[in-house]
């Protein structure tokens, strides 16, 4: 499945570069998560807990940052257990540029979903999917303007 958007954050590419390789910026943003440990160049370690349709599972997996050019793009690989509720795992190409008002965030995900989660339909999976990364988004967005302020 693959979603992609943008979103334009009113601060400049630099401030917008440090948050998204924060280890506390991208808890606070991603929805579910409870524990994230680690760093941008060895990797992290997350705990994420969500519902999706009627399975609900807790998450733990890792994520590394794969061809980083910074502070224009990175890729982000990640992959999560959830136990007998089956496996998530994907990449997310974020790219930055400027743009009035601030930074144009851009991204491109592709993911998959296996186990009990596979068999809930493609529409349960894919709307859930894009309702996580825009949360994740939005969020973002909020948290790098609101510490601008």
């Amino acid at each position: 499945m693959e979603l992609e958007g943008t979103r334009v954050i009113a601060a400049d590419r630099a401030t917008v570069w440090d948050h998204l390789n924060n280890p506390e910026t991208l808890k606070a943003c991603i929805p579910g998560c409870e524990e994230l440990t680690g760093s941008p160049e060895e990797g992290f370690e997350a705990v994420v807990k969500q519902k999706v349709g009627p399975v609900k599972a807790t998450f733990k997996g890792g994520v590394t940052l794969e061809d980083v050019n910074a502070p224009d793009s990175y890729r982000i690989v990640g992959e999560g257990k959830g136990g007998v509720a089956g496996f998530a795992k994907g990449s997310a190409d974020v790219s930055l540029a400027d743009a009035e008002g601030g930074t144009e965030l851009t991204y491109h995900v592709d993911a998959k979903v296996g186990g009990k989660l596979a068999q809930l339909g493609s529409r349960i999976v894919g709307g859930f999917a894009k309702k996580m990364a825009d949360q994740f988004f939005e969020n973002f967005k909020e948290v790098v303007e609101g510490t601008d302020a």
